[in-house]
């Protein structure tokens, strides 16, 4: 058998506990190891251009070109896992130990590995806290530089079978509170809102996964998700978006606490149990001003059935609260549902990946539109979806061909739009890819046209604002955030980035490093807003400031360009993007011609 040496970075990981999993049901853990493997770890692996060298059952060991791909996707995995991990009880939950080391390998014929490389990175492992990473020094030399993450230097540590002490350092990705202990952000961040007088507003809240098995999540978070979508078509309510109810999974609070952080009068909450071909689902509407339960029912059915059981909610809560509707109203609470279930679950999951926003995510994502697709070639809602992940691809340059994902991205939300104009979320689709295809006119009209259909989007008020910015109409989308914060109390930390741009190009700098600055609270890896953020203060001369916030710029993303982003960004007129710029130049950073300093 032949062998060569090289050098390499080794990444080996195994799941915590495995034999304590595996005794208490090994047949569910090997399931949600597969799912595991299939949505999240080896596309990730895939991305960062790893090669998996052999699994055990709890174990790997994969290869990688450098220690940079290796630890960017470790760090991936690990806070995907933190996120999957939320709210589960600490004996179920699935955690990974990560070692890494750069070193000398020997690689057989079969391609298998050996050698002091292999051996260390799994000494390395050995001693990771769950949900971390361990890094040998030869290792964390590479990576230092780039790291925004707390490291701790371990010291020289004796592994086993090494004969000398190695230095380790531990990256702790996120750690995950019990439910119990989970609480809802401060009040200083996500002030309460007032519900819109003379309309019934209501919440709701995720439904609890009753299914005993926490894979099984996007389930009952997609059905929680399809009825807000449902009762946001109404004109006749205010509804609360997913992201500020869905803020409330896990948490223990009062259902009157909620109800007035989110200005709403109305509650609900339920559950499903999926069960083979069996579904259970429970509801209950709440009246937040005296406590008192206006309706509740339960629902149990074929899973096919579970698109009768979504219909026949709605309606139940739309003649609790005593709603008249039209006939438009009627018809469209009725239109979109898919004829395969098995496509629905695959679009449920393939939502649940496109909402991490990462490369990982959306190629993920995408896969699940597909196979959805292939199932039943009219659904609408998988070719949006399938649409929304190549437009993704051209905005972060994730493909090796951005500009052919943007048309493929337009031609799928057409076609989209084509099989059904009454869908709001297909409108979104090609307002969105006609924004950053620079039709902002058309861009507008579908967007319009989606907020006819679903006048409680907080989403398609989101993608309005980011046209009006683009449109050279600032405070217009000033006024759109504000409707948009309304509906989403608990707004994504991407809304504070458009009020910034939004404050930017009104000239006024000060109030948008506020929003910047609160941006990065909550996300210090946007590279966008250090990117503005430093072009604000060039324009205040405040020059040192400018140039600390663009060196973490290129510490966040090496390949940062303001040459693309003037190709991508679709300012009506260029002059709003040169004002980005001058504020660099003012502050002394001269840019190549690749748009770096």
């Amino acid at each position: 058998m032949s062998v060569s040496r090289k050098l390499a970075a080794i990444l080996v990981a195994d799941v915590v506990g495995y034999s304590r999993l595996a005794g208490a049901d090994e047949d569910r853990i090997l399931a949600r190891l597969r799912t595991l493997r299939s949505d999240v770890i080896d596309p990730t692996i895939a991305v960062h251009n790893g090669r998996i060298v052999k699994r055990t059952g709890d174990g790997s060991l994969i290869e990688f070109r450098s220690v940079v791909d290796a630890v960017r996707c470790a760090v991936e995995v690990q806070t995907a896992m933190v996120e999957r991990n939320a709210g589960v009880q600490p004996e179920h939950r699935i955690e990974f130990r990560v070692g890494i080391h750069l070193g000398d390998v020997v690689e057989e014929s079969d391609g298998d590995l050996m050698g002091d490389g292999v051996n260390i990175a799994a000494r390395l492992e050995s001693v990771a806290k769950p949900g971390a990473i361990c890094l040998s020094e030869d290792a964390y030399r590479q990576v230092r530089a780039r790291l925004d993450l707390a490291v701790t230097d371990l010291g020289p540590i004796h592994l086993k079978n090494i004969a000398e002490p190695m230095r380790v350092y531990s990256l702790q990705v996120g750690t995950v509170l019990p439910p119990a202990r989970q609480a809802q952000p401060p009040a200083t961040k996500i002030p309460s809102v007032k519900a819109v007088p003379d309309k019934p507003s209501i919440a709701v809240l995720a439904f609890n996964n009753m299914s005993g098995d926490a894979e099984q999540e996007y389930f009952s978070d997609g059905i929680s998700e399809d009825i807000i979508t449902d009762l946001s078509k109404l004109s006749e309510l205010h509804v609360i978006a997913r992201n500020s109810s869905f803020v409330y999974k896990n948490v223990t609070a009062s259902v009157p606490d909620m109800a007035r952080a989110l200005g709403v009068r109305y509650v609900l909450e339920g559950s499903v149990r999926k069960s083979g071909n069996r579904v259970r689902v429970t509801a209950q509407l709440i009246d937040a001003s005296n406590g008192g339960h206006i309706w509740a029912s339960r629902f149990d059915r074929d899973l096919t059935d579970i698109f009768a059981v979504q219909d026949e909610l709605t309606q139940e809560i739309v003649s609790a609260l005593r709603l008249s509707l039209t006939h438009g109203d009627q018809d469209r609470l009725a239109q979109g549902r898919p004829v395969d279930v098995g496509a629905y679950e695959l679009l449920l999951r393939g939502r649940e990946q496109a909402s991490t926003h990462t490369r990982t995510g959306n190629i993920a994502a995408r896969s699940l539109a597909a196979d959805a697709i292939a199932i039943d070639p009219e659904y609408a809602a998988a070719r949006a979806l399938l649409s929304f992940t190549h437009v993704l691809d051209y905005v972060n340059a994730w493909s090796k061909d951005p500009e052919a994902s943007l048309r493929l991205g337009m031609d799928l939300a057409q076609q989209a739009v084509e099989m059904a104009e009454e869908q709001p979320n297909c409108h979104f689709a090609l307002g969105l890819a006609c924004m950053w295809n620079r039709e902002l006119d058309r861009a507008q009209a579908e967007v319009l046209r989606g907020l006819e259909l679903s006048p409680n989007s907080a989403e398609l008020l989101m993608l309005m604002a980011h046209i009006q910015i683009f449109s050279g109409n600032p405070a217009g989308a000033l006024e759109t955030l504000d409707a948009s914060m309304r509906l989403d109390p608990h707004y994504p930390e991407v809304l504070l980035q458009f009020l910034a741009d939004a404050r930017f190009s009104l000239g006024e700098y000060e109030d948008a490093i506020v929003g910047i600055e609160l941006r990065l609270q909550q996300n210090s890896q946007s590279e966008t807003a250090y990117a503005l953020l430093a072009s604000c203060y060039g324009h205040l001369g405040r020059f040192e400031e400018s140039r600390e916030a663009w060196e973490k710029v290129f510490r966040i993303n090496p390949d940062f360009s303001i040459e693309r982003r003037r190709r991508v960004l679709p300012f009506q007129n260029p002059e709003d993007f040169n004002r980005r710029v001058e504020g660099l130049h003012k502050a002394g950073l001269t840019l190549r011609n690749d748009g770096r300093c």
